[in-house]
């Protein structure tokens, strides 16, 4: 096998992985109410794969966030903390994670072209009300 096959074999892996979890998200978010036993097996099913701690799967969820390079955490706190909103919500929650990341990465862009001499500008986020 040649380095770039394996090369190749991570970065399959990743989307597997990234999809696996946008899946997932989906899945609690769409049968979160559920109404009908399949419904439920399919909420159920998703949520037992965020919460499960086991490794012994290569594609279990603390896997993926290895694969992801995300804490596993976190990431439990983002998806089932998206469950307690509303649409409206998770959509507000979405947009302020986009900003932040948004105004980092102008903020490290800006940062290493600024001489070394001058003032540090004020983040974009912390002048929001």
């Amino acid at each position: 096998m040649k380095s770039n096959d394996t090369l190749i074999s991570d970065g399959n892996q990743r989307q597997l992985a990234a999809g696996m979890l946008k899946q997932v998200a989906e899945d609690l978010q769409r049968f979160h109410n559920a109404t009908t036993p399949i419904e439920r097996e399919l909420y159920w099913d998703a949520y037992s794969w965020v919460m499960s701690n086991d490794y012994s799967w290569p594609f279990s969820f603390p896997n993926v966030c290895r694969l992801l390079n995300r804490c596993p955490e976190d990431l439990r706190q983002e998806v089932l903390g998206d469950l307690s909103f509303g649409t409206l919500g998770r959509w507000v929650r979405r947009c302020q994670r986009a900003a932040r990341r948004l105004s980092g990465s102008l903020d490290r862009r800006f940062a290493a072209e600024r001489p070394e001499n001058t003032a540090l500008p004020v983040s974009v986020m912390e002048t929001s009300y």
